[in-house]
């Protein structure tokens, strides 16, 4: 059994977030690229492959804008889902009447239980908020059969703390522009704990990009990892 106490922590940090920025007002213009890490460098949208006519979820979607540039310039039908109300919120407001959108306010892990399986999964800095021992098992069931998945995460981290070698939350900052920066617990693991998580749970690794900060001066460092779901339910192969 895994306590969901790192999880509630999360909770409320991204409901104070989302509930400040849809007070604050704050505007943040849309994107014309999914930049996976904190910068807009690195590889994008075609690491998700072909997406024209797909089934995408969006998890942990935030403000809907990386769902948005998918629906609008790749021809995807994508479902967001964020746990966050506030968030939520100010995507409805953003995007409610987008055509092939589908804003959806839930639990991450509860959606991918009961969700119809997608043919694309993807998630930009949302996993290292879930217990993966919780996460990684729902996915196998939410990806269709050669379904592809991609998703970003922390490495190292503004102070210079790489990842950990276990699989165990550690304390993170949330900033929080125009108030307190909120405290987080979040899951930053070392890639070969991410293979492995992934391996067990019936996904095939098929690379990891390495996307640094461009200032020379900053350690803060992120992976992107893609993946895809095995054919059949029996192959725990590894790359290479």
């Amino acid at each position: 059994m895994h306590s969901t106490e790192p999880e509630a922590v999360n909770a409320r940090a991204w409901t104070t977030y989302g509930t400040h920025h849809l007070q604050r007002g704050t505007a943040i213009p849309d994107v014309d690229r999914i930049s996976w890490g904190f910068w807009p460098t690195g590889p994008g949208a075609e690491v998700l492959g072909e997406l024209t006519g797909l089934r995408v979820l969006d998890l942990c979607s935030g403000l809907g804008r990386h769902a948005a540039h998918l629906v609008r310039e790749h021809g995807a039908r994508v479902d967001a889902v964020e746990a966050s109300a506030g968030q939520h919120e100010r995507a409805l407001a953003r995007y409610g009447d987008l055509p092939g959108l589908t804003l959806l306010h839930a639990d991450a892990v509860d959606h991918l239980h009961h969700a119809e399986p997608y043919d694309v999964i993807y998630s930009v800095h949302g996993f290292g908020y879930i217990d993966p021992h919780r996460l990684l098992p729902a996915l196998r069931t939410a990806l269709k059969p050669g379904g592809r998945l991609a998703f970003s995460v922390l490495h190292t981290n503004s102070l210079g703390h790489g990842p950990s070698s276990t699989v165990v939350p550690r304390a993170e900052i949330l900033p929080l522009a125009g108030g307190p920066d909120q405290s987080v617990e979040m899951w930053v693991l070392v890639p070969e704990l991410w293979e492995d998580l992934c391996v067990d749970n019936g996904l095939f690794l098929d690379g990891i990009d390495a996307l640094d900060a461009p200032e020379d001066n900053s350690p803060v460092s992120v992976r992107l990892y893609r993946a895809h779901s095995h054919a059949s339910a029996g192959s725990r192969r590894r790359p290479g």
